[in-house]
Parts: C-alpha cells; sequence; structure tokens
C-alpha cells in the first residue's frame, strides 16, 4: 500500500501542488521524512496542513504546517 500526503488549505479544502505534491512513498517513515525536508517549501507555496494517508485511510491529520502562535 503506497503511502502519501494529502496537501491541504487552511479550510482543508485538498491544495493541488504538482511541483511538490503527489509522490507515494513504500513506507510512512519515507513519506515523514520527505515531510519533514519539504514543509517549508509547500507553506510557501500555499499550503496550510497535511494528512497522510496509507492508500485511501487516513493515518492521522490534518496536521498544521505552521509553527505554534504563527497562524
Amino acid at each position: 500500500m503506497p503511502w502519501l500526503w494529502r496537501i491541504e488549505d487552511e479550510s482543508g479544502n485538498e491544495v493541488s501542488l504538482p511541483d511538490l505534491a503527489g509522490q507515494e512513498f513504500p513506507a510512512q517513515g519515507d513519506a515523514e521524512t520527505w515531510l519533514g525536508e519539504i514543509w517549508r517549501d509547500l507553506v510557501a507555496a500555499g499550503a496550510d496542513a497535511v494528512t497522510l494517508l496509507e492508500d485511501d485511510r487516513e493515518v492521522y491529520g490534518p496536521m498544521s504546517l505552521h509553527a505554534p502562535g504563527s497562524e
């Protein structure tokens, strides 16, 4: 089962960021590592939160991409 991130705006709507999103990962740890490396780029492109999916199942989220108190 592939792991992937659903990228969301502040209203919880999915955001299309073709250059940054849409990648599938073979394991949860790979997906989390990728997010740790790219979250600032996602914020700069207009993303506010992410939800981790394993295939179609929500594992956790939405999780804010902003530091506490910065929103």
